[in-house]
């Protein structure tokens, strides 16, 4: 009997199984890239805030000595800028790294919440969709509660929308990328070709 049925078979099923194998890995693929490109958009976003904070911190008065209460709210500010703008650049390299992401974000907290006790009235909150969404509690330590499974926007020191859309843009990229790869049989794709989860930035 002819062997060439069995054969013929063989090859469909190994045919099939690698069109599905590159089918998945190119849409896994798209999805990296989504989260690469969101995350460009959302480093000039945090760029243009640390511009903001910097020459905010040029243009305060200037005392000669300067004052201990000077120092006292400036210096906490300026450490903050640093930092963050140390990690930005970190993270600009590896931008999937979630340890990396979880850094930053911390790194941003410190810095927002440096400028509020500075600026405790000049900063206010967009929704993700860039809209106004309320101003920021006077009260140092104020936290507002947010609702389960939403990330709470960031009163961004610059009083404009574009941080907070590409930020929620960001994190919806990282999100259907981190759904994606551990859906089956795609995370067999996902562990052959050694992708991991992204962070979002919280």
């Amino acid at each position: 009997m002819s062997v060439l049925p069995e054969s013929l078979a063989s090859w469909i099923v190994i045919a099939v199984l690698l069109f599905w194998f590159v089918g998945a890995y190119n849409r896994l693929v798209r999805l990296r890239a989504a989260v690469l490109q969101s995350y460009a958009t959302l480093d000039a976003a945090l760029g243009r805030q640390l511009d903001f904070v910097q020459a905010s911190i040029s243009a305060a008065p200037q005392q000669d000595p300067p004052s201990q209460e000077l120092l006292s709210s400036i210096a906490p500010l300026q450490a903050a800028t640093t930092q963050l703008a140390t990690l930005l650049g970190a993270t600009r390299l590896h931008p999937l790294d979630a340890g990396g992401m979880a850094a930053l974000g911390t790194a941003l907290q410190v810095l927002i919440s440096a400028w509020q006790r500075q600026h405790p009235d000049a900063v206010t909150v967009f929704d993700a969709d860039g809209t106004l969404s309320r101003p920021v509690p006077a009260q140092p330590g104020a936290v507002a509660v947010a609702a389960p499974n939403t990330v709470e926007p960031i009163a961004w020191p610059e009083p404009s929308a574009a941080a907070e859309i590409a930020r929620s843009q960001f994190n919806l990229a990282v999100r259907n990328y981190n759904e994606a790869i551990v859906q089956f049989p795609a995370l067999l794709v996902a562990w052959a070709v050694r992708l991991r989860p992204a962070a979002p930035l919280r």
